[in-house]
């Protein structure tokens, strides 16, 4: 039973590492501008998204061809119209008109490629009330988000949809009150949550915080105020170098490749693993993990900049989207550390929790960097 106690205890830990997932999480756009009477409405959902559920690839080659597109886009503006079901009145209380679909396009976002989807109402009158009832992916990708921008003149409202949730009531008129930023910021916890190469470059961060160095290997921490003034340098270096690129890379003042950006985000992480396993920088890692928050914020900003908010309308939900990643990344820290200080005395945990355990990690980030280096794809999800 004791023998049992301390696998289960290890466990406890381990699984908190996620499976090996591409850092961005599934996202579609939805975009509605109003122009007078009229309201365009633009839905960009991902080909890889749509291909997990139409098996679009018909060679099955790993590559999306416009000839294999092509013949089946009704079929995807089928699918998109399940997934979204909208109403629209005007101020009058009479029901606007929903026209057909414009020809299917093509755009890049950070993440790749997605189908445009673009369809108009017409309204009598100025359009004032909308219902957005979202399904997407409610069945197959519960990760899976909406991320909808509502333009009426100047007012700028930004929203997060999830799929399966009640349908959501919205006013189109100009007067109408300033957006609720709520969703941003669940969508910030969100992000972090499902951002699997975010949390295991933390975790590698947490998982020595409560042992010390010595010549003959790792030893149990004797006082927890050295281990959580540790971590809160740690946490507070991560906090300040991502919020700082975040807002550089919102603002589009500094733009670098996704690629890259993806693969020094998967570097960082098998850094600080192997930092576990042969200490480099035994002291000061907050130095370290300053250096690498700097370019996890690129890949914080991603988000957010595929939502296509203009810079005079981007400074609220910038401000609660990074509070959102700040307490999704509190919220890990809050229940690991107790739980590693309350495990740090077992013989078990340096060779078993930190060392396997920065293994694995550093396993799953090199399978990372090799994917998102040379743009392949050979982990099994």
């Amino acid at each position: 039973m004791s023998r049992l106690h301390h696998w289960l205890g290890a466990c406890a830990l381990l699984l908190l590492a996620p499976p090996a997932l591409a850092h961005k999480p599934s996202d579609a756009y939805l975009r509605l501008t109003v122009q007078g009477n009229e309201v365009e409405q633009r839905f960009d959902i991902a080909l890889r998204d749509l291909d997990r559920e139409l098996q679009l690839d018909a060679n099955d080659d790993g590559e999306l061809l416009w000839g294999e597109l092509r013949p089946r886009i009704a079929e995807v503006q089928a699918y998109a119209e399940a997934g979204l079901e909208t109403a629209l009145s005007d101020r009058d209380g009479k029901a606007c008109t929903l026209g057909s679909f414009a020809p299917l396009m093509i755009d890049s976002h950070s993440d790749g490629h997605y189908a445009v989807l673009i369809r108009r109402w017409q309204c009598a009158a100025p359009p004032k009330d909308l219902t957005i009832n979202y399904r997407l992916f409610a069945t197959s990708d519960p990760t899976h988000r909406g991320i909808a921008l509502l333009n009426v003149g100047e007012r700028h409202q930004a929203l997060v949809l999830m799929p399966g949730a009640a349908a959501r009531h919205f006013s189109l008129s100009p007067d109408a009150g300033t957006a609720n930023l709520a969703g941003i910021l669940l969508e910030g916890i969100h992000h972090i949550w499902v951002g699997y190469d975010h949390i295991l470059f933390l975790l590698s961060l947490l998982l020595p915080a409560v042992l010390f160095r010595t010549a003959v290997g790792w030893r149990p921490a004797p006082r927890l105020k050295p281990v959580l003034m540790d971590v809160l340098s740690v946490v507070t270096a991560f906090t300040v170098a991502h919020s700082i690129t975040l807002a550089l890379a919102a603002f589009e003042i500094l733009n670098p490749p996704s690629r890259l950006v993806e693969s020094l985000i998967a570097l960082s992480v098998l850094l600080a693993a192997l930092n576990n396993l042969r200490p480099v920088l035994k002291s000061g890692r907050w130095k370290l993990t300053f250096a690498f928050g700097l370019i996890h914020g690129f890949g914080f900003a991603s988000a957010l900049k595929d939502l296509g908010l203009s810079r005079a309308a981007l400074a609220g939900p910038l401000l609660m989207f990074n509070l959102g990643v700040e307490l999704g990344q509190l919220s890990i820290v809050a229940v690991f550390v107790p739980l590693a200080w309350g495990l740090r005395k077992r013989g078990w945990y340096p060779r078993w929790v930190l060392g396997a355990g920065s293994v694995l990690i550093a396993l799953l980030a090199l399978a990372w960097l090799v994917e998102r280096m040379f743009d392949l794809k050979f982990l099994p999800i």
